[in-house]
């Protein structure tokens, strides 16, 4: 792109340039040169101008989410637009953390985020009722709920808080690595310092299961876990590895207690001054992205637990000892997730998530 290209016609500045020495301005020479450069604009600026969109979001560039955005949403977006809407990703927490970019597209400042749901659940709490412990017995019962009616009436939610939902990408079921020793059964989570997101239903639930939780940002998250301010984390795999907290957690065991989603939101403010037909675009582009997402997350998935097991020691949960934490948990968080995100659509989640 050529600096003229992005000049925008200005009337005051082509009639107030200076008259060249020992040469006459005719009285209408201003006009002239304004019509030209209207003229130059209107023809040149249809075809080049451009608008940049921000996108950021705190998982590590390897990670499937961060992949599929630079690699497809990026190149949709201008491949559908014509060049003229252009996006510039920022992935591992380079605009800041989860909590900061949440804020930043809210306010308006950051047009778009990709993130784990439990950041946006208290702002719309209505999320809390697909982060019920237990209650996914795979990925593909967790989206039979998000992408139907369930993610239709929290998306509503977040519309009405200031964001655009643009869809749900896999963050994965949720695992505890820890430093202490290995983890078998709910006794062994007894006194356990575990890191947690800032979710309300994530924190009840391992309360009930005689852990000490503790809400921290992910930014802080590998340091803590280094000083030992923390004794454990809980993650899917694939955040595990491209995280690298295998370097600093000696213990990993498949208690697969959550199943996590990540939202992917845009500005309403910015959202509403794009063109429709780049709002369009925005929407297409990201619900291919999310589609090659999913995949990748497999993928992944599938690629990394080995390595984890090569670095840390690993432990089985038993479907009996998973169960004992179900009948637990779930009792314990239920009846103020009803009263947080409304009954109807919790017994509508688990209804749905109950389906075979």
């Amino acid at each position: 792109m050529t600096r003229l290209l992005l000049i925008q016609p200005n009337i005051s500045d082509s009639v107030s340039q200076p008259i060249q020495k020992g040469k006459p301005m005719h009285a209408h020479q201003p006009l002239r040169r304004l019509a030209a450069a209207l003229a130059l604009a209107g023809a040149l600026l249809p075809v080049c101008a451009q608008q940049k969109l921000q996108i950021a979001g705190n998982f590590a560039s390897e990670h499937p989410s961060s992949v599929a955005v630079d690699q497809v949403f990026k190149k949709e977006v201008a491949r559908l637009t014509g060049n003229q809407l252009q996006v510039d990703v920022f992935p591992a927490m380079q605009l800041g953390g989860a909590k900061e970019n949440v804020d930043a597209v809210r306010s308006g400042t950051l047009a778009l985020t990709w993130v784990g749901a439990a950041f946006l659940s208290r702002i719309a709490p209505e999320l809390e009722a697909v982060s019920l412990p237990f209650i996914f017995s795979d990925r593909e019962a967790a989206f039979r709920v998000i992408d139907g009616p369930v993610g239709a009436a929290i998306d509503k939610k977040l519309q009405d808080k200031g964001f655009v939902s643009l869809g749900w990408m896999e963050l994965g079921m949720r695992h505890v690595t820890n430093s202490r020793g290995p983890i078998k059964t709910a006794a062994d989570l007894k006194g356990l310092k575990l890191r947690l997101q800032p979710n309300e239903t994530h924190l009840a639930t391992f309360r009930a299961l005689g852990a000490n939780p503790v809400a921290m940002d992910v930014k802080e998250l590998y340091s803590a876990l280094e000083q030992h301010v923390v004794d454990a984390q809980e993650n899917p795999y694939t955040v595990i590895a491209a995280s690298r907290y295998g370097e600093v957690q000696k213990h990993l065991s498949n208690t697969g207690h959550f199943f996590d989603l990540i939202a992917v939101v845009a500005s309403k403010k910015a959202f509403d001054q794009l063109k429709p037909e780049h709002q369009k675009a925005v929407r297409a582009a990201m619900r291919d992205t999310i589609v090659q997402q999913r995949k990748l997350a497999i993928e992944a998935e599938a690629k990394v637990l080995p390595e984890l097991k090569a670095k840390m020691t690993y432990t089985e949960i038993t479907p009996a000892a998973r169960d004992e934490m179900r009948k637990i948990a779930l009792p314990a968080v239920l009846d103020g997730v009803k009263k947080r995100a409304g009954a109807d659509l919790v017994d509508q989640v688990l209804a749905e998530a109950a389906k075979p």
